[in-house]
């Protein structure tokens, strides 16, 4: 079957959107062995005196890699909903919203910037790794934060057009 012989209706079913809205339920998995490495992670911690320092930093670098991929794909969300009440409180005023893309943007770009400069200055391998798990991590960060300004654009207030006045001599 070549793609014109496709009927308009198949095609139209179902949205883009509503494919990246379901996408971004991959999310939790995603988080939850973010999770599992975490607690191994701080286990190891523990553990640091016999075995060292390296299972605790291999396992860190998996907490930033698989964070930063669960926040990338909490990114597909549709931007047009807000999740909570909390956050459309903030998206609805524009100072906390303007604060919050500040923060998001700083917690994208600081660990890029550290990642890569990390990165390239290190003599070690697992210090190497451990940087590029913060590129990682700063990546899924942008992705959110993307998402943050367009939900900041869809809920502001100062920016919701005012309704249409009712026309004059309607029902009369």
């Amino acid at each position: 079957m070549n793609p014109a012989e496709i009927p308009s209706s198949a095609v139209r079913g179902i949205e883009a959107r509503q494919v990246f809205q379901w996408l971004s339920y991959a999310q939790y998995p995603a988080l939850l062995v973010t999770t599992v490495y975490m607690v191994q992670a701080v286990i190891a911690l523990t553990a640091f005196r016999t075995a060292g320092w390296g299972p605790v930093f291999d396992l860190l670098n998996l907490v930033l890699l698989y964070g930063g991929v669960a926040i990338g794909l909490s990114s597909l969300q549709d931007p047009s909903k807000t999740q909570n009440k909390i956050s459309r409180r903030v998206w609805m005023d524009p100072a906390k919203g303007r604060v919050l893309l500040w923060v998001l943007a700083l917690e994208a770009f600081v660990p890029i910037a550290l990642g890569l400069v990390g990165a390239s200055l290190a003599k070690d391998t697992v210090v190497s790794q451990l940087a590029l798990g913060l590129v990682a991590f700063g990546l899924g960060m942008i992705g959110l934060l993307k998402t943050a300004i367009e939900m900041r654009e869809h809920h502001r207030l100062d920016r919701v057009p005012a309704a249409p006045p009712a026309a004059a001599g309607a029902g009369s």
